[in-house]
């Protein structure tokens, strides 16, 4: 048995118990749903998380993320770590070998992924095999907790803790409080990833944010093949609903072929994790900058307070700074905001749902 005869994205994670956390806990559920039952896809759809070219009766589907060229063009870059000077064509013989012998999953994992992976940048950003235990029902409870073989995510000290806190089942997968938050780049979870993204982008706004725009990667390896897919959120089909999710196939490479396909395919695997992680950091410097303008804004209204005391002059109900008018008391959050985060070379014209400054994006590897 080889690794073509086992499935990185889509193994079974045994008896799980399903999530402990929800919105909407649903007290009569006692059947968990995992992959590989019969059912499980359906699931998804009746909860309006969408597989890949799924059609609606009506025989439209789901629209295709508006960015997808774009995501095309950055995964096709060229990375000089894998260039022919620096990545042979003995190596790539090596990589054929360690799939065909890899009997295993937990070989394909020791000696495969790492081939793909290569060098990593922030070891503290990466994690895998760890139930996603802490995290809200992504449908009715009933599923088993994800369980991805690798994913990245950010450092939690990068995201400030009272939105940490408050997000929390949306964006930190475990009670180990070390492990990456808000992760988006996947080997197997799809929409749990996408759903952090779009918690961290709507944090502080009126309303959820819905640009049609994907932020989110996952890539399944099986029988030799790399697949990479995005999720991203659509808004919900009726009053009170959820939002759903629909997910796309980005391209498949079949990585054992040869080596010119093998460095496309491992290219795009890195390219895409250097983009998730550029979409990632814009959403929690987004969210972290709102939650810092609302902190200076109850603080002017302590000190407006304060001397009204003295003045006979009453607080003002709204506070007017040089970027938006911040309601107080109401609304907790700002309405609206224009960051200025940091871009990158790579993304290639990618454009997020705010306003970015250029800087220096990390040398490829």
């Amino acid at each position: 048995m080889s690794s073509r005869d086992s499935s990185l994205g889509r193994r079974k994670r045994g008896s799980q118990s399903p999530a402990k956390r929800s919105d909407t806990p649903n007290t009569a559920t006692t059947k968990s749903t995992g992959p590989y039952d019969t059912n499980f896809q359906q699931h998804l759809i009746n909860h309006e998380i969408y597989p890949p070219r799924y059609t609606y009766p009506n025989g439209s589907g789901p629209r295709q993320p508006d960015n997808m060229d774009e995501i095309k063009r950055t995964l096709g870059q060229p990375r000089p770590s894998l260039s022919p000077s620096q990545f042979s064509d003995g190596a790539f013989d090596s990589f054929q070998d360690a799939d065909t012998h890899a009997a295993k999953e937990a070989q394909v994992m020791a000696r495969v992924i790492p081939i793909i992976e290569g060098k990593l940048e922030d070891p503290k950003c990466t994690a895998g095999q760890i139930p996603f235990n802490n995290l809200d029902y992504l449908t009715d409870g009933s599923l088993v907790a994800g369980n991805p073989d690798v994913y990245y995510g950010a450092r939690p000290e990068q995201l400030q803790q009272k939105v940490r806190k408050q997000l929390s089942g949306k964006i930190e997968p475990s009670t180990q409080d070390h492990l990456p938050v808000a992760p988006n780049f996947f080997l197997q979870e799809r929409a749990l990833g996408a759903r952090g993204v779009h918690c961290l982008q709507s944090y502080g706004q009126a309303e959820s944010q819905y640009d049609n725009n994907a932020y989110t990667l996952t890539s399944i390896y099986h029988g030799g093949q790399l697949k990479m897919y995005t999720t991203h959120p659509i808004p919900p089909s009726a009053p009170g609903n959820k939002n759903g999710f629909a997910m796309t196939q980005i391209k498949t490479w079949a990585l054992t072929g040869d080596a010119d396909t093998f460095r496309q395919g491992v290219a795009a695997y890195r390219n895409g994790r250097d983009w998730a992680k550029r979409q990632r950091d814009d959403a929690i410097s987004q969210a972290n900058e709102r939650q810092a303008i609302v902190e200076a804004g109850a603080s002017l209204v302590d000190d407006s307070l304060g001397l009204s005391f003295t003045s006979g002059t009453s607080a003002a109900e709204t506070i007017v700074t040089s970027q938006q008018t911040t309601k107080y008391p109401g609304s907790p959050l700002p309405l609206s905001y224009e960051s200025e985060t940091s871009a990158d070379e790579l993304s290639l014209d990618i454009r997020p749902p705010v306003k970015r400054t250029k800087s220096r994006s990390p040398r490829k590897r």
